[in-house]
């Protein structure tokens, strides 16, 4: 089962959206796009909608009523893709942070034998363009608190740029996921890597968005630091 969906969750990404979606449509391999956008007042959704009649067997939108959190907007993404035939699940930014051409070299690593594919911005030293050092420092030394809290050999715990082989979202008990921000990252991550899947992490460039707003608040990292300790202490089970 080959079949590619990439999920992009959005909030006000109207200079973003269909830059991104035609971008990722124009690459090798036949990528499928849904769009979960958060009630996005700037517009966004509807230029999606207008996209849909360029895109109409691959291009999908799902809209909810307000600013629910990351985490919920991917599980969402998630249970629609295991309704249907995709066999590989990536999760991306539409503000170009990440690079689309690096969506194959996820999903040859997934398709070589990782159930889990990472974009990692520090498994080759600090990959990072154009962001301040204060949030650099903030974002690569979570990681490190992850790793010696958790005992897991990943070094971008925090990552959002991922491949998801079908098995291991089925076999994670997606209502039970706790965190919506950063958090949410890590604990599908420590999940996967709890339940004995195989994960591999890519060296990507990560480059701070040109366009639009971030979404970053220190409450996502607050989040991030108490539910790591909770997960050190919770049972895994396949469900």
């Amino acid at each position: 089962m080959d079949n590619r969906l990439v999920i992009i969750p959005t909030y006000n990404e109207k200079e973003n959206a269909e830059k991104i979606i035609r971008t990722v449509f124009s690459l090798e391999g036949d990528y499928h796009i849904l769009i979960i956008d958060d009630g996005s007042p700037d517009g966004t959704a509807a230029i999606v909608k207008g996209l849909q009649q360029d895109f109409p067997e691959r291009l999908f939108l799902i809209e909810r009523s307000g600013k629910l959190g990351l985490g919920t907007a991917y599980i969402t993404g998630f249970k629609w893709a295991l309704e249907r035939d995709y066999g590989y699940i990536f999760e991306m930014d539409a503000d170009f942070s990440h690079d689309p051409a690096d969506l194959r070299r996820l999903w040859e690593a997934c398709h070589n034998g990782a159930d889990l594919s990472i974009g990692s911005r520090y498994c080759d030293g600090v990959s990072v363009v154009n962001w301040p050092i204060g949030r650099i420092m903030m974002s690569y030394f979570a990681s490190v608190y992850v790793r010696k809290m958790l005992g897991v050999r990943i070094y971008d715990c925090t990552a959002g740029f991922k491949c998801y082989t079908r098995k291991v979202l089925e076999a994670i008990d997606l209502d039970d996921v706790k965190m919506h921000g950063y958090g949410f990252q890590i604990e599908m991550k420590y999940t996967a890597y709890r339940l004995g899947f195989r994960i591999r992490e890519v060296p990507v460039i990560f480059v701070n968005r040109k366009e639009g707003t971030s979404k970053m608040s220190s409450g996502i990292f607050g989040e991030a630091f108490w539910g790591v300790i909770q997960l050190k202490f919770r049972k895994f089970h396949r469900r």
